[in-house]
């Protein structure tokens, strides 16, 4: 199954009193690139999820985000440090009664000060946290699958749609280039009679120019490598194996045989042929970076 290098996937859980999201993303990238982002709590989980998410993914850009909170509030404990609060108190005091200010001192006051409370979460085991975590990521690991998968069928008949546009215009070119060696020779026999005034010329030294020109114009080399390309890419894109690197190959190659082509070509059909050739061509170089 053909998949694309772009998805994105999200669930969102209560699990043992932990509510849980979790989002994957990913976009085109030659290789595999991970990137998560966790509470600072939970660093511990970026190594485990990229475990989890890189047998699914063999290529692309990917990121998790992860957000985890306690349903009941009771993961952390904040504790006020009274000494701390007592000493901005008397200090505030002091410089009311200097500057003669007013004394509206009050809770909301202390509060602005952070450093007179302190926040303690309670250790929590990895592995349980893990195990709740897991659940929830492997539901957006499987919406993520299911995009890349969807978006990689489209992409599919996509490229199949314009191999099969390059195999038409290859068969037009098959069938073009004996006419361009029936036209060049009778041609060459009109403006030898021309010249000749209607004298007699040697037939011989005109199948002779013909045939040396087929030779150089000659496409037929070419064309079957076409068709052989086209059937390797076809028989790509029904491997269920990562075939991007490969797919990106054929491209060059098959680029190749229609320049080739092109700087053979002298006859206008043919030249017209190779430019849409080209142009379909440029369609698959860009839909083939999307896919793993």
């Amino acid at each position: 199954m053909l998949k694309s290098m772009t998805g994105y996937g999200r669930s969102h859980q209560i699990v043992d009193g932990r509510e849980i999201l979790v989002e994957i993303k990913s976009v085109n990238h030659r290789y595999f690139e991970f990137n998560a982002r966790v509470p600072r709590a939970y660093g511990y989980l970026e190594e485990k999820l990229k475990s989890f998410v890189q047998p699914c993914a063999s290529r692309g850009k990917i990121e998790v985000n992860v957000s985890i909170y306690s349903v009941e509030g009771s993961d952390a404990q904040i504790q006020v440090n009274r000494a701390t609060a007592a000493g901005y108190v008397s200090a505030l005091r002091s410089v009311r009664k200097e500057l003669g200010l007013e004394d509206d001192l009050s809770l909301s006051t202390l509060a602005r000060f952070a450093d007179i409370f302190s926040v303690h979460k309670e250790i929590e085991d990895e592995e349980v946290i893990w195990n709740a975590v897991r659940p929830v990521a492997q539901q957006a690991l499987d919406s993520f699958v299911a995009m890349r998968a969807a978006e990689g069928e489209r992409l599919k008949d996509d490229l199949l749609g314009k191999l099969g546009e390059i195999g038409e215009r290859v068969t037009l070119i098959e069938a073009r280039s004996p006419e361009t060696v029936a036209a060049y020779r009778e041609k060459l026999t009109a403006k030898l009679t021309e010249i000749l005034d209607g004298k007699g010329f040697d037939e011989a030294r005109v199948l002779t120019e013909a045939a040396v020109f087929a030779e150089k114009i000659a496409v037929d080399e070419e064309t079957v490598r076409l068709t052989s390309h086209i059937s390797q890419f076809r028989q790509l894109l029904e491997t269920n194996q990562p075939v991007g690197r490969k797919c990106d190959f054929l491209v060059q190659e098959i680029n190749r045989e229609v320049n080739t082509i092109g700087s053979k070509a002298s006859d206008l059909e043919i030249a017209k042929i190779v430019i849409d050739l080209k142009s379909i061509i440029e369609k698959i170089r860009e839909q083939i970076q999307n896919i793993e």
